[in-house]
């Protein structure tokens, strides 16, 4: 039985791993070509999948698809026999090129897409936006108070402004439960520029998307270098792909390795262990799946744990992605 832990200073209850849904996009949009399109099937097994392993939270946005992610989402759950309350839905507002008064003029599309699903978290995308941090918290807290959303959160927003948005919603009476970043054992930026320590302060979850760095902590690109040749997008061309990226991130690998021998598991599952636990209740991760031995992979990630040594090795190995 996988161990719960509160979404922040809510009453929602979510399971330390939870599904990414950015590639259920279909291709479409601006973010969605990222990734290829999966038939429905392939969704469904995916989600069948994550379910069965005990994750019970999923989070989507407005903008992966323009809406398509979310109606994926919805409509496989819904063939799976799950209904509203059952699962813990995030989507998110896009903010950029709007203003605040979007966040209330556009709920009744995000509340559309996935119906018959409520939305339990929703969250401010980005911190880029012609509105200010107070004139977006009013809009949020409004909804919570209509009933519309549950609970706020944000993304990408550094120590600064998530104190700021925390301040606002306060004042309105609603608190601010999430902020979701970029973190991996090779992205730790938000424990040196006060984004983590701000969150433990205030009782805010981060939660951590790209927990697995695209798939360089699965080890599978430094057994194979040329494996990324074939991957859609934009990854072949980072420099953590490329020989000299590798060769730095080698050792952090090979200890992963070491300790996922010891558990009978695998490095990818070590790495998500880590990010989930290092921290306390704090941390929560979303890795995505393209197939269902992805998400199988995924939730058995909560199914053992690293002893004090092993989280202090990891530790070491990682502080230059700090």
């Amino acid at each position: 039985m996988v161990k719960l832990r509160k979404l922040g200073r809510s009453d929602i209850e979510i399971s330390p791993i939870g599904l990414g849904c950015w590639q259920f996009s279909a291709g479409a949009g601006l973010v969605g070509g990222f990734w290829e399109a999966l038939p429905p099937p392939i969704v469904e097994e995916i989600i069948d999948a994550s379910l069965k392993g005990g994750i019970n939270w999923f989070d989507t946005a407005e903008a992966y698809g323009n809406g398509r992610s979310e109606q994926a989402l919805a409509a496989a759950l819904t063939r799976l026999g799950k209904k509203p309350g059952d699962v813990v839905v995030a989507t998110k507002w896009m903010p950029v090129a709007r203003l605040a008064s979007s966040i209330g003029a556009t709920i009744g599309e995000r509340l559309s897409a996935l119906s018959p699903f409520g939305i339990d978290l929703h969250q401010i995308h980005q911190p880029y936006a012609f509105a200010t941090v107070d004139a977006q918290a009013e809009q949020m807290a409004k909804l919570v108070q209509e009933g519309k959303i549950r609970t706020v959160g944000v993304s990408n927003f550094s120590a600064k402004k998530m104190r700021a948005m925390h301040a606002a919603l306060a004042r309105r009476g609603v608190p601010l439960v999430s902020n979701q970043m970029q973190y991996s054992l090779m992205d730790r930026r938000i424990e040196s520029n006060g984004v983590l320590a701000a969150a433990k302060e205030l009782g805010i979850t981060i939660i951590a998307y790209s927990p697995l760095a695209q798939g360089l902590l699965s080890g599978k690109f430094h057994d194979d270098p040329s494996l990324i040749k074939s991957r859609v997008g934009p990854r072949k061309y980072l420099p953590s792909f490329r020989v000299k990226g590798l060769e730095k991130s080698r050792p952090l690998i090979e200890e992963l390795k070491k300790i996922a021998t010891a558990h009978g598991a695998t490095p990818s599952q070590v790495a998500l262990n880590w990010l989930c636990s290092f921290h306390g209740d704090t941390v929560v991760a979303i890795p995505g799946a393209t197939k269902r031995r992805h998400a199988e992979e995924n939730v058995g990630a909560m199914g053992f744990t690293l002893s004090a040594d092993e989280l202090r090795r990891i530790d070491e190995l990682s502080q230059r992605y700090r």
